[in-house]
């Protein structure tokens, strides 16, 4: 039986990372895009049955040749994971136009164009998951976050939009909204004082977005919060 195919788009050595790890030791295939080929590369050298494709989510043009690439080199995907996301903080009297536009361009019409590349053979195959990673401003917008806020509220909006469209298909679209900071080398550098348990564990996240992956049909999750215990909501 030939392997399943998962997709990361957004691959950095955080969440995406994770997510690829974690979807290779379950047998996956798995596809690594993101802007940097020498780091993608890097991670597939570790991943068996792993593949890297330089990919830009605001270059939608490409994002046709890269998805038949894809399907060719490892074949139908069963699971996107759609990880990448950018946008400026600032409050709507210091964003520009071009903060707006670019912040949507990356979480709300990277996502749309990455999953329209995949759903006709879900549809085909009557089976599917598009996971999508979110931000507690998708939900809960702060007064310095204009640009990030309304493009992460827009990709929600489509995100359930698909999941109302698409689940009748067989396609099960979910949200996983982030509500803490990241274990990452940069939040660790910009955060010296805080202690382990502040920041979210990319492992641990990737375990909650491999379970969504293997709900069965009749108790799909369409929304989930994750956060580190301590954190305030």
């Amino acid at each position: 039986m030939a392997k399943p195919t998962c997709v990361v788009v957004g691959v950095g050595p955080g969440n995406g990372a994770a997510f690829a790890r974690r979807f290779g030791r379950e047998g996956f295939r798995v596809a690594l895009l993101a802007r940097n080929l020498d780091y993608l590369q890097t991670l597939a050298a570790e991943i068996p049955d792993s593949r890297a494709y330089a990919y830009d989510v605001a270059d939608t043009a490409s994002a046709p040749q890269i998805f038949r690439q894809i399907k060719a080199d490892l074949g139908p995907v069963e699971v996107l994971i759609y990880n990448a996301g950018a946008g400026k903080f600032a409050p709507i009297d210091n964003a520009s136009p071009q903060d707006f536009e670019s912040a949507w361009r990356v979480n709300a019409l990277g996502c749309a164009v990455a999953c329209q590349q995949v759903i006709p053979d879900m549809r085909a195959a009557k089976r599917g998951h598009i996971v999508i990673i979110g931000a507690t401003a998708s939900v809960k917008s702060g007064a310095h976050s204009a640009p990030f806020a309304s493009a992460k509220a827009a990709q929600r909006g489509l995100a359930q939009s698909m999941a109302r469209h698409l689940g009748p298909d067989g396609i099960h679209v979910a949200y996983v909204i982030l509500d803490g900071v990241v274990n990452l080398a940069r939040t660790r550098q910009a955060m010296p004082d805080k202690p382990d348990e502040f920041f979210m564990q990319s492992s641990d996240i990737a375990e909650s977005v491999f379970f969504l992956t293997r709900q069965p049909r009749s108790a799909w999750s369409f929304e989930i919060d994750l956060r580190p215990f301590g954190e305030r909501w």
